[in-house]
């Protein structure tokens, strides 16, 4: 993986925090916090940029989970106002109204509940959503469109999860938040990984390779010394989200 400064680059993402905040001139943010570790470093980042007056905690469970403990301990810990609005009831109404919905429609229909509701906050106190998407989400299309990767501004957007982790010790994120399983808490039992179906650390390694250094896939299988077609498969998450990595396009005329 690249070598990364985190203490600066902690100092560029809250730098560009306070940027953003005052050109638009807002009274400050609005976070979606899960209890995971990316959207626990993003509330951390805007604390540090912003000051605990000005970035609000929404916490938006579905199931009743260790993931609101730990949602709660994040805002806890910071001292910053936080709200709970469990979704469940809104997203039952959804289900009602277009039918039974499988598993990943469902998890589609809660992401996006979510991100209403943090607009919603967001317009109501005159402040800007924070999207708590990384790097390896974003290449890999794992991130609901219109939902989880929609936001004003993603402090996350261009760091790999594994340098999350690392600025995350950092900012001294709470350690049960940092070892535990990555998951979007879409359904039961559900985690990144193994939806994905690759481990982060991996998955960091071939894209940086990939994306960032343009090497070509066997040079990269040979140097990480996996199978060919695990790289092959990283390519094709990449190439199969494009869509989702772009707004609307029509043809010219």
């Amino acid at each position: 993986m690249r070598e990364l400064d985190y203490g600066a680059a902690i100092d560029r993402i809250t730098g560009f925090i306070r940027e953003k905040v005052g050109e638009a001139g807002v009274g400050g943010v609005v976070v979606g916090v899960s209890g995971g570790i990316d959207s626990a470093t993003v509330a951390y980042l805007a604390v540090r940029a912003l000051g605990e007056d000005k970035v609000l905690g929404l916490i938006m469970p579905y199931y009743e989970n260790g993931d609101l403990e730990d949602a709660k301990l994040v805002c806890e810990s910071l001292g910053i106002e936080y709200r709970v609005v469990s979704i469940k009831s809104i997203v039952d109404e959804f289900e009602r109204a277009v039918g039974e919905l499988d598993v990943k429609s469902r998890g589609n229909v809660m992401a996006r509940t979510r991100m209403v509701l943090l607009y919603a906050h967001a317009n109501a106190m005159n402040r800007l959503v924070l999207g708590t998407s990384n790097r390896s989400e974003v290449l890999t299309g794992y991130f609901t469109k219109w939902g989880d990767g929609a936001s004003d501004y993603a402090p996350l957007i261009n760091l790999y999860k594994t340098e999350v982790w690392e600025i995350a010790k950092l900012l001294g994120v709470p350690e049960r938040i940092i070892k535990k399983k990555p998951t979007a808490g879409l359904w039961e039992g559900q985690t990144d990984e193994n939806e994905l179906g690759i481990s982060y650390r991996l998955l960091d390694e071939i894209l940086w390779r990939m994306v960032d250094l343009g090497k070509e896939k066997a040079e990269i299988a040979e140097e990480l010394k996996i199978p060919l077609e695990r790289v092959e498969y990283v390519e094709k998450l990449v190439k199969g989200s494009e869509h989702k990595r772009r707004l609307p396009v029509g043809p010219i005329f």
